[in-house]
């Protein structure tokens, strides 16, 4: 019966996980000095601020910029190759990319890289990292500090003006909440209201 026992436990174990991206800046002095990324082939992404984050923040990718993520790290061999610089440049924070797939795996770990592949894809990351940051702040706002609500809100409209925000759905449920609740002072759930409504209807690309 032991044997049956383990053949059903392992039957009801999830099924191992399939392509996984990771990014990490370790950059002592910045704000955050740490910060993590994973992401799937599914488009779930976790941002950590610390290697073993127990609450990460969790959003999901579109199809397209998931696509456009893993293909870059696949134009990068999955990270097999060295991308240092040889140049002599100020210490900007260990990077690391990291591919996982199955027995699959590439690790690399640089400053600062000339290569034009591998900047497209820290610059993702670092996106992601934004899009984290002005979530977690609007959060924090909404939660314990309302007047801080409409400094949070113009933050996160400049990012989006500026296209350093990815996964822009996350977003909506927070906006949603701020504008419809009186609570909130009339500019804050004005600007939500005009936020939201900018994400679920884009106007066409400059």
């Amino acid at each position: 019966m032991k044997w049956v026992m383990t053949l059903l436990f392992a039957a009801s174990l999830p099924a191992a996980d399939g392509p996984r991206l990771f990014y990490s800046r370790d950059f002592p002095g910045s704000a955050p000095a740490y910060f993590q990324i994973t992401l799937d082939k599914e488009g779930n992404a976790e941002y950590g601020e610390s290697a073993n984050d127990e609450n990460p923040l969790k959003f999901k990718l579109s199809e397209a910029e998931t696509r456009e993520v893993f293909g870059l790290a696949e134009k990068l061999g999955y990270f097999k190759n060295p991308l240092e610089s040889p140049l002599k440049v100020a210490f900007m924070g260990t990077k690391t990319f990291r591919y996982e797939n199955g027995a699959q795996k590439g690790e690399v770990k640089f400053n600062y890289s000339e290569d034009a592949t591998a900047r497209a894809l820290q610059d993702w990351f670092e996106r992601m990292e934004e899009s984290a940051e002005r979530r977690i702040e609007l959060e924090r706002t909404a939660k314990y500090d309302r007047l801080g609500v409409p400094r949070a809100l113009l933050l996160l409209q400049s990012s989006m003006e500026r296209n350093r925000l990815v996964a822009l759905d996350q977003y909506l449920p927070m906006l949603d909440r701020i504008a419809k609740n009186e609570s909130y002072m009339h500019t804050a759930r004005a600007r939500a209201a005009e936020i939201a409504e900018a994400i679920r209807n884009p106007g066409p690309k400059q």
